[in-house]
């Protein structure tokens, strides 16, 4: 069953990533990068990682893609594809990209498919916490003053671009 599941998650977690490149409403960009953060944590409960799965889905799928999309929804109120587009060359380059790794999947595939997979330990909930608020502490806190310093500066260019 999972010779059969990953190919397809895979090909639609590339496919999202293809999505988020290519458009260019950053609006549909960050509903695709959900779907492709649902595509990991699908990925990460096909190996065994139940805990990193959950994670991924509440945390980043769910939490950061909310602030992402609020960020993106106070700073270009209405706007949709307006203008040059200003990565042009970037997006004309991602689908070639995009096939080059697709060619990768489908040659390795065979290769992989031969080979056994070793599912990961189960990683608990209380070894991961107290990884994270012990040797991870510092990096932790970084991120979450990060997370609300960039939410400090949508707000003020926000702020500045209303008045």
């Amino acid at each position: 069953m999972e010779w059969i599941a990953f190919p397809i998650v895979a090909f639609l977690a590339i496919a999202f990533a293809v999505g988020l490149v290519v458009r260019l409403n950053p609006l549909h960009g960050a509903l695709f990068l959900v779907g492709n953060l649902f595509c990991v944590a699908v990925l990460y409960l096909m190996l065994g990682a139940e805990f990193l799965a959950l994670a991924q889905v509440i945390v980043y799928a769910g939490a950061i893609m909310v602030l992402f999309i609020f960020a993106i929804m106070l700073l270009i109120p209405g706007k949709a594809e307006a203008g040059p587009d200003p990565l042009g060359p970037q997006r004309a380059l991602a689908l070639p990209f995009a096939g080059l790794l697709g060619l990768i999947v489908v040659l390795v595939l065979p290769w992989a498919a031969g080979r056994t997979v070793t599912p990961m330990p189960p990683v608990g909930a209380r070894g991961i916490g107290e990884r994270l608020f012990t040797d991870y502490l510092f990096p932790f806190e970084v991120t979450s003053v990060l997370l609300l310093a960039a939410l400090v500066g949508a707000l003020a260019l926000a702020k500045r671009r209303v008045s």
